[in-house]
């Protein structure tokens, strides 16, 4: 179970508030424990709570899509290149890779999108004119480890 977080503790605890001053005006005439009018409040704003936190965490759950991205500039940042994409969609991260020893980028990178978005991106950006470059977008391919798990595996056995 997911523990509330801080906004959804305050919000309950002001429903429990509201709850006991409705309750308590509304049945002025029954003579009840306001700690039992506060419980139910807090029980009510739980509930609300819940209701509310499993709506909104089932629209947070967005498929996505790595895409490749190559022949980029190398003066093209992440700004930039999260710029051109959001033109297609919901960009979620950008990653342009660099040379590790000199720092400076390598010309291609990937970028994670919608999947409702990522196809439309790589039909509208594949070969297209990008900083006088012709980008080449398409799905990127998963790392293969288990391949490379057994090519080590086989050199260590020859040697």
């Amino acid at each position: 179970m997911k523990l509330p977080d801080q906004k959804s503790l305050l919000f309950s605890v002001i429903l429990a508030v509201l709850g006991f001053v409705v309750v308590k005006f509304a049945l002025a005439s029954l003579a009840l424990d306001p700690a039992l009018l506060f419980g139910a409040g807090l029980l009510i704003g739980a509930l609300v709570i819940a209701a509310l936190s499993s709506a909104s965490s089932e629209e947070a759950e967005v498929k996505t899509k790595t895409l490749y991205v190559g022949n980029l500039p190398y003066r093209a940042n992440e700004g930039v290149v999260r710029a051109l994409f959001e033109e297609q969609g919901k960009v979620f991260n950008v990653r342009l890779l660099k040379d590790k020893n000199t720092g400076k980028r390598r010309g291609f990178g990937f970028v994670e999108m919608a999947e409702a978005d990522a196809d439309k991106a790589i039909n509208q950006l594949n070969d297209s004119e990008f900083q006088q470059r012709t980008l080449k977008v398409r799905e990127a391919k998963q790392k293969q480890e288990n391949e490379a798990n057994s090519f080590r595996e086989g050199s260590d056995q020859s040697a």
